[in-house]
């Protein structure tokens, strides 16, 4: 790949997993000489964590009419790949989550051709684009069609290539290239003065990351807590936001648990967080790789999980954590107790968890996508 390529990429700016991975990719291959453009309605998270000069982020601004109940997105989406495109002059577009943002990838192809100009794009499916709202018959045919007419596709996960298989009529070639972990921002570090605020009687740490959507279960994090909490003294970090809050909260009054939770919101130094952890909870209906579960394994952290979706494919059962079936509360917490109970096979859980992230380095992922922007825009220059 040449160095100085223009990249466009284009992502849902949020903390979930496909904004995390399309930023943190963006920073990456910014670090390596590329200049990247990311095109989205508001900055994403993580990027404004630090500055990169060959990072540029392009707001997509979606004008309000009373004719509108719902303002077209992926119209002004489109009309803003056409303006950065043709105004910075880049060579590819990389989508996470195809919807809606393969289909207005395509539109943006469609007007460029008009003036002579073409620009190839690569989609990337993260999940429940395909496991959820893809399947969806109001979504499925423009799926399907924007999805074959991209010049690549990639998925997060084994997993979820079988299941875009199984649920489209995909026509080409699914590359899995897996999500990364940053190991010189996830890594464990020495906050023992935190942890002592936390947690003063030295009481476990058990923490979750989400969206807090029904699809992760956040009530199963709760009664798994409360099991654990009956047998070990314990306490819960709860990051993040989301519809089920404030039912989850409600639970865990109910359970006369709240005064041992900590419900910290949306957090960005999130690795600060996971290094005082010991448990890290991810009860969740399906997830397509389980990227917040592999952050937390580089900080040290075992993993209890669902063997839902590609989690088997980063989480070791008996090694790096456990894997249950969903809903499987006692389960769950029993496996929880058995990592918790003794100090020293704690520490084993911990060194694997580590050694398990390292083979998702960031540097044995990132050559991966290069190789094949590199062979699709070759391709692209070619057919031309």
């Amino acid at each position: 790949m040449k160095q100085g390529m223009k990249i466009g990429i284009v992502c849902y700016p949020t903390f979930g997993g496909s904004g995390v991975l399309a930023t943190e990719l963006g920073m990456a291959l910014s670090d390596k000489g590329y200049e990247v453009h990311f095109i989205t309605y508001e900055q994403p998270v993580r990027l404004s964590q630090s500055f990169h000069p060959n990072i540029y982020f392009h707001e997509v601004k979606v004008p309000t009419y009373p004719l509108f109940a719902f303002p077209p997105y992926e119209t002004a989406l489109a009309s803003a790949m056409v303006n950065v495109i043709l105004n910075n002059n880049l060579d590819l577009l990389h989508l996470h989550y195809a919807i809606p943002h393969a289909s207005a990838a395509f539109f943006a192809r469609q007007i460029l051709k008009k003036s002579g100009r073409d620009i190839p794009f690569i989609t990337t499916l993260h999940g429940t684009d395909i496991t959820l709202v893809g399947k969806d018959p109001t979504y499925a045919p423009v799926v399907t069609f924007s999805i074959n007419e991209s010049d690549a596709i990639t998925a997060v996960s084994e997993n979820l290539k079988e299941e875009t298989l199984r649920s489209f009529k995909i026509e080409k070639e699914i590359h899995v290239i897996p999500n990364f972990v940053d190991i010189k921002r996830f890594h464990q570090t020495d906050k023992d003065h935190f942890k002592q605020m936390l947690a003063p009687a030295g009481e476990r740490i058990l923490v979750h990351v989400s969206n807090f959507r029904a699809v992760k279960r956040v009530e199963d994090v709760i009664k798994i807590f409360y099991n654990v909490k009956k047998e070990i003294p314990s306490k819960l970090l709860m990051i993040g936001d989301g519809p089920e809050r404030q039912k989850v909260e409600d639970l865990a009054r109910e359970l006369d648990i709240y005064s041992d939770i900590r419900f910290l919101g949306k957090q960005e130094q999130i690795s600060e967080i996971l290094s005082i952890s010991d448990l890290f909870l991810l009860p969740s209906a399906t997830e397509s790789f389980g990227l917040s579960a592999l952050e937390a394994m580089a900080c040290g952290v075992p993993v209890i999980s669902t063997n839902a979706g590609g989690l088997p494919e980063i989480n070791q059962q008996g090694k790096t954590g456990f894997l249950s079936n969903v809903g499987d509360i006692e389960d769950m917490s029993r496996h929880a107790l058995h990592i918790l109970s003794d100090d020293d096979q704690l520490k084993l859980f911990k060194k694997a968890a580590i050694a398990q992230a390292k083979k998702f380095e960031k540097q044995h992922i990132i050559p991966m996508y290069e190789k094949l922007y590199s062979e699709v825009v070759m391709k692209c220059k070619v057919s031309e």
